[in-house]
C-alpha cells in the first residue's frame, strides 16, 4: 500500500507535529507533502522525505506564511496523488483541500476547521478596519474551504469539541481519535520529583506552556497572577511576546522554549498548569496531569474532555481575569493527588492512538473495497 501524508506547513513544533511523527511509525515510507518547509524551525521533519509546494520559492514564505494565505488553496490543489492508495491529511487549514482520484482514499485527521475563518474569526480580525479590508479574501477562502471540506472520504476529529465544529461548519460526520501524548516519559513519582511533595506548597509556582498567540488568552493568567502577586512561570514563545511581557508584574517569569527534559521538571514542581484558552483539545493539559500536576482551565472546549473537576483540576468561568483570580485564591495543590492525575490520562498514550488509527484505516479500506464490488 502506497501512503502519503499531507500537512499545512512545516515551520514549528507542537502537538500536530507529534501526530505526524506517530503516523510515521505506522507508515514509515510515506513522504510528507506541505505548502512550505522551514528546515531550522522544523528540524524534527528531517525524518521525512518532504515535498513542498511552489510557495517554497516565494520570499520569506517558509518563515512568514500568513501573507500567502490566499495562495494556500492552489498550493495544495497543485499536488498529484495519483500513485497513492491512501493519503492522510493532518490539518487545521488547507491540507484537506488536496484533490485525489476515486481509487485513492483520503482520510482527514482534523485538528479543527480553519480557525481564523470560522470559530476564531472574531479573535483574528479584531478591528472593523481589518475586517473590511480582509473581507474579499475571507469570503473567497470561506467559499473554498466549504468546497474543500467535501473532498476527504472520511474525517477523524482530535476531540469531541472538534467533532462538533466539523458538523457545524462542514456538515460532515466524523469519528474521534484523541491525539498521542508523550505520557510514558512523564510518569510521576515522589522520588523522581525535584521537590518533595510538601515543598511544592511553599516553593512552587503556577505554570503556563503555550505558543504566544491571541486565542490562548495568556494575558488573562498574567494579569491575574500579577494582581495577586502569585509566582507564574511561562514556557513558550510567539508573536505576542512583547505585549505579554508588558503586562507582567515582578512575579511573572518568561522561560522561553525548553527541552522536553527541562519542561518535565517544571511540570512536576508546579502547583498547577494554567490553561486560560478555549482549545480544540489540550495536549499540555494531558502532559501536566501525566506529571502528577493538576490543571486550572477555562471551562470550555477540549479541557472538558480531559479534566475531572475536583479530582484532577479546577475550572473558571467566564473567561475573565476576575473569574480566574477567584479560583486561584481558593486553590490548594494539596487537595489533589498526583497519582489520581496521572492515572486519569493513560487513555491518551501513543500506543492507543496507533491502534485506533490503524483500525480506522483498515475499516475504511474494507468499506471502499465493498463499495467497488457493488
Amino acid at each position: 500500500m502506497k501512503v502519503a501524508l499531507v500537512y499545512d506547513r512545516l515551520n514549528k513544533w507542537g502537538g500536530a507535529e507529534r501526530v505526524l511523527l506517530s503516523l510515521r511509525e505506522l507508515f514509515p515510507d510515506a513522504p510528507l507533502y506541505t505548502s512550505v518547509y522551514h528546515a531550522k524551525r522544523a528540524s524534527w521533519a528531517k525524518e521525512f522525505v518532504v515535498k513542498s509546494s511552489f510557495l517554497q520559492r516565494f520570499p520569506y514564505a517558509a518563515s512568514s506564511h500568513e501573507p500567502y494565505a490566499i495562495f494556500m488553496p492552489l498550493a495544495f490543489e497543485s499536488f498529484s496523488f495519483d500513485r497513492y492508495d491512501l493519503v492522510i491529511s493532518v490539518t487545521s487549514e488547507s491540507a484537506k483541500g488536496i484533490i485525489t482520484k476515486p481509487n485513492t482514499i483520503h482520510i482527514c485527521y482534523c485538528l479543527t476547521p480553519t480557525r481564523y475563518l470560522w470559530s476564531g474569526y472574531d479573535e483574528y480580525f479584531t478591528s472593523s478596519a481589518v475586517r473590511f479590508l480582509s473581507k474579499p479574501a475571507v469570503s473567497y477562502l470561506r467559499a473554498w474551504d466549504k468546497i474543500a471540506a467535501q473532498r476527504p472520504d472520511a474525517y477523524i476529529a482530535i476531540s469531541k469539541e472538534v467533532q462538533k465544529r466539523i458538523k457545524k461548519y462542514y456538515e460532515r460526520e466524523s469519528t474521534v481519535i484523541y491525539p498521542p501524548v508523550a505520557i510514558d516519559g512523564r510518569r510521576w513519582n515522589r522520588e523522581d520529583s525535584n521537590l518533595k511533595i510538601e515543598d511544592r506548597v511553599s516553593k512552587g509556582y503556577f505554570l503556563i506552556v503555550s505558543r504566544f498567540v491571541p486565542y490562548k488568552k495568556i494575558d488573562i493568567a498574567i494579569k491575574a497572577c500579577s494582581r495577586l502577586k502569585l509566582p507564574l512561570k511561562i514556557v513558550g514563545s510567539g508573536a505576542q511576546e512583547g505585549y505579554l511581557r508588558s503586562l507582567a508584574g515582578p512575579t511573572v517569569e518568561f522561560l522561553g522554549n525548553l527541552t522536553d527534559k527541562e519542561l518535565l521538571s517544571y511540570y512536576k514542581n508546579s502547583w498547577a498548569l494554567l490553561f486560560p484558552g478555549h482549545e480544540d483539545f489540550g495536549i499540555v493539559i494531558v502532559e501536566a496531569l501525566a506529571s502528577g500536576t493538576p490543571v486550572i482551565a477555562f471551562k470550555n472546549g477540549g479541557a472538558l474532555e480531559i479534566i475531572k473537576e475536583g479530582k484532577t483540576g479546577a475550572f473558571f468561568y467566564p473567561q475573565t481575569v476576575e473569574s480566574l483570580e477567584s479560583v486561584l485564591q481558593s486553590f490548594s495543590p494539596v487537595d489533589y493527588q498526583a497519582d489520581e492525575c496521572r492515572k486519569s490520562v493513560m487513555q491518551f498514550e501513543k500506543k492507543r492512538f496507533l491502534k485506533e488509527f490503524r483500525q480506522a484505516v483498515e475499516a475504511l479500506f474494507l468499506a471502499h473495497k465493498k463499495k467497488k464490488m457493488i
